[in-house]
């Protein structure tokens, strides 16, 4: 699987740091202000494969060749422009920061604006021993901490963006010892290996694992374009009884070929809609609608829409969502 590009780094650094002694790690708290799994989602993890593959900590690919951190994803544009918090996740002082590039989603033609500024707008703490994590991909002009700065555990950095080398609006957090990267969830992991030392993690709060799910979704009187899902702007709360169509559509990240994105409607009636649409290929993010044309006035009252991200007959995400027919 190839994610969406979220690149992490101002500068190459070897992938892996050699096993650190237990006293030296630091404990990490959240980079960003959301609730795991409802308002952000773990989207990408530190790629554990020393070849052009790419495997996450848990030997499953939800990573990319060479990503360098941990990606805590928004689930639209609309909830970056809201504003969401980036934190810095341990006490340090600043070592670096840049605060001046645009928020634009990537594309090639972005390479030579770029210049291998592909952090965007970011931050560096020093930890002290040699530790620094790096916070990337903010907002233009949101960075509110200055170079030589100390910062406690939980202090406000600036607000998520979409600058630098990315597709989507997240914060990327490297963790770094003696300049080499170390992957939180896996702090003595070595470069070939996956699935070891899942016991020790430099993470203040168990933050799970979830290999996919489902990250927004909505109801429509019509199938939305992919850029009003992405932007947030594709879900209705109230639908006119005389709607030309009723649709349910949902928004994924994960995705496995083979893989089945159940999407079902339910009405004041009972069960209106359900099907089972399958996921041929792998994606890093995907979206997904259906529904049924309307002949009919569509009785009043509440409809519930669930959206269901089901890998080998398991089901590893859900959403539901609800809309008032007046």
């Amino acid at each position: 699987m190839r994610p969406l590009l979220a690149a992490p780094i101002l500068f190459a650094l070897p992938l892996f740091a050699l096993p650190a002694t237990p006293q030296a790690q630091p404990t990490l708290a959240l980079p960003i202000d959301c609730t795991p799994g409802d308002t952000c989602f773990l989207q990408n993890y530190v790629d554990h494969d020393p070849g052009p593959g790419s495997r996450d900590f848990t030997c499953a690919g939800l990573s990319y060749d060479g990503h360098k951190g941990t990606d805590f994803g928004l689930p639209s544009l609309s909830a970056m422009e809201h504003g969401v918090n980036v934190l810095a996740s341990a006490a340090g002082t600043v070592r670096g920061v840049r605060n001046d590039m645009i928020d634009r989603a990537y594309t090639p033609e972005e390479d030579a604006r770029i210049d291998g500024k592909d952090c965007g707008n970011g931050v560096v703490i020093d930890h002290g021993e040699g530790w620094e994590t790096q916070y990337c991909h903010m907002r233009r002009g949101s960075v509110r901490v200055r170079k030589g700065q100390q910062v406690e555990a939980g202090e406000v950095l600036g607000l998520v963006g979409l600058s630098g080398r990315t597709q989507f609006p997240h914060v990327h957090i490297s963790v770094r010892r003696n300049g080499e990267v170390v992957d939180p969830f896996t702090p003595d992991a070595t470069p070939d290996t996956c699935g070891a030392g899942a016991g020790r993690t430099l993470w203040q709060d168990d933050l799970g694992y979830q290999s996919g799910g489902v990250m927004s979704a909505g109801f429509a009187t019509a199938i939305p374009d992919y850029d009003s899902v992405k932007a947030g702007t594709a879900g209705v709360a109230a639908l006119a009884s005389d709607a030309p169509a009723l649709v349910i559509w949902g928004f994924a990240f994960g995705g496995r070929q083979g893989d089945v994105l159940d999407l079902r409607i339910d009405g004041p009636g009972g069960r209106v809609f359900d099907t089972r649409q399958l996921i041929k290929k792998d994606q890093a993010q995907f979206y997904r609608a259906a529904g049924k044309k309307l002949r009919a006035p569509l009785p009043a009252g509440q409809y519930t829409g669930t959206v269901l991200l089901i890998r080998d007959g398991t089901t590893i995400g859900e959403r539901r969502v609800e809309a008032v027919v007046q």
